[in-house]
């Protein structure tokens, strides 16, 4: 089976930046980095086994698709994709605990 392609959204994009930024500011660059390396890590994983995220469950219809999948390391946070037609879109990257409706 071919792999799935991988697209990001603008936003997760950004989220994954503005977290990289926040972790060199709070702590260091070393932090920042192994955030870096952790969420490609995970979407990695992410495209050798697509269907391994949780289904969300959200009550929006819109998203009744969407998948979770937490990143290494950073077990807090993360990714919300949907998987269709051998594509993984990455919607957002974010911080579990917030209000994600």
């Amino acid at each position: 089976m071919k792999e799935p392609r991988i697209t990001f959204s603008d936003l997760a994009v950004a989220d994954i930046l503005a977290q990289a930024d926040w972790y060199e500011l709070q702590s260091d660059r070393k932090l920042a980095t192994r955030w870096e390396r952790s969420v490609t890590s995970s979407v990695l994983r992410l495209v050798r086994m697509p269907r391994s995220g949780q289904l969300c469950g959200f009550t929006l219809q819109a998203l009744q698709d969407v998948r979770r999948f937490p990143i290494s390391g950073f077990r807090s946070h993360l990714i919300f994709y949907r998987f269709s037609n051998n594509e993984i879109y990455v919607l957002r990257v974010l911080h579990g605990a917030r209000d994600l409706d």
